[in-house]
């Protein structure tokens, strides 16, 4: 009786061992013009409970301090109160200034630019408007370890960091194409020597390279984006 007992449970751990981790991505879909003009399409991961949650907590703080107008990080507020403070916020600058025709906005979408056993890798852009000359648009990266959900810095995916920015400095000179033969690195990083983004991102063609706004050089350059093939920089990857 023991030994079947025994046996009884080997077989239930090894079968928890091998269940696979399925990770699958649904739209999240928010919208409201009442007050501010607010829209939120975000994917919500779905599947192995414990890495989806570890996602979707990570997707939705930073969703949640987009709107945030103090511009401090708020944990444990969810999207549906980032909203009701937004539009909170939208209605005293109202209040204040009735004849302003301002129309404040909240833009947020993502997509899943590359999915693995080993990583999975979202992208989100942010466009908010709260007066002002202009609007700012910001995209940012994240990736997850498939296995865990849990979030992967850029010392989680580059394994010679050294080694990693000498070939994206080199595509970005190629990419930026400077018009001044005189412009040099130092012009585009305010005098500073060149940095990779805050976040970098993956797609099936390869590594996403990606400056924001204010990133290099000024507003008027915007976003600068390029893919440096996997074949130029696979030896430097922890992740694929």
């Amino acid at each position: 009786m023991k030994k079947i007992a025994v046996i009884l449970v080997m077989l239930t751990f090894l079968t928890s061992c091998n269940e696979e981790v399925q990770i699958s991505f649904e739209d999240t879909f928010i919208e409201t013009t009442k007050e501010a003009k607010i829209s939120i399409d975000i994917p919500r991961a779905t599947g192995t409970a414990s890495v989806a949650s570890t996602i979707n907590k990570v997707l939705e703080a930073h969703v949640a301090n987009q709107t945030n107008m103090a511009n401090d990080s708020v944990k444990d507020q969810s999207i549906d109160d980032a909203i009701q403070k937004f539009n909170y916020e939208y209605t005293s600058f109202k209040n204040d200034f009735p004849e302003s025709p301002q129309q404040w906005e909240a833009l947020i979408d993502g997509e899943v630019t590359y999915q693995t056993p080993e990583i999975i890798s979202i992208a989100i852009n942010s466009y908010l408007d709260t007066g002002g000359a202009h609007g700012n648009t910001v995209v940012k990266f994240f990736n997850f370890n498939g296995q865990t959900g849990a979030p992967l810095e850029k010392k989680d995916l580059i394994n010679n960091m050294e080694a990693f920015s000498k070939v994206v400095a080199q595509r970005f000179q190629t990419e930026t194409k400077p018009n001044n033969e005189q412009e040099t690195m130092e012009d585009f990083f305010f005098g500073e020597q060149f940095k990779l983004p805050e976040s970098i991102g993956f797609s099936d063609e390869g590594v996403v390279i990606l400056y924001n706004t204010y990133e290099i050089a000024s507003y008027a350059q915007g976003i600068t984006e390029f893919t440096i093939p996997f074949a130029e920089v696979e030896a430097y990857l922890n992740v694929r």
